[in-house]
């Protein structure tokens, strides 16, 4: 499972809607591993196919020890309440800037067997859903971002985003 180079903002693909993966093959199970293992290695939570230059509707996530893998996922609902918090990046690591998003997010797509799962996301795990699948379709953090707000160096001794890294 090599850790695979992560693309950054100015990247094109970045920017591109991502197209539905179609058979679920060896060659995806791999895509999986690997997304997994770099997602890790770069100390993030969440990882989108196109970050690593594969432009599939493909995320991993990792939360209180739990992976989760989506497949062509959709955001079936989200709540009407909203909050504003820092979110960071993996393509433009060392920044973070204010989002504001749906507190809860209920997301159904293909697990990595293939079957059918929704999942009833909040707070951080919610938060990182939508910033994965924003990826999928081209959108970028900073795209959400209100106009007047400022996107801020990470100082090293500081914790970093939650969404970008775990540090």
């Amino acid at each position: 499972m090599p850790v695979r180079r992560i693309y950054s903002f100015a990247d094109p693909v970045l920017r591109q809607k991502a197209r539905p993966v179609g058979r679920i093959d060896t060659a995806t199970q791999r895509l999986i591993d690997d997304m997994i293992e770099t997602m890790r290695a770069a100390e993030g939570i969440g990882l989108a196919a196109p970050q690593i230059g594969v432009p599939e509707r493909l995320f991993v996530a990792e939360l209180d020890e739990r992976v989760y893998v989506f497949i062509n996922p959709q955001i079936v609902r989200l709540s009407a309440e909203t909050e504003v918090a820092e979110e960071g990046c993996l393509s433009l690591p060392g920044y973070r800037g204010a989002v504001e998003r749906p507190t809860t997010a209920t997301v159904r797509g293909k697990n990595r067997r293939g079957k059918i799962q929704t999942i009833e996301a909040e707070g951080l795990l919610a938060r990182c859903f939508q910033h994965e699948i924003d990826h999928l379709d081209g959108v970028l953090f900073t795209d959400r971002m209100a106009p007047d707000a400022v996107l801020k160096p990470v100082e090293q001794e500081e914790p970093a985003s939650p969404i970008g890294d775990r540090r």
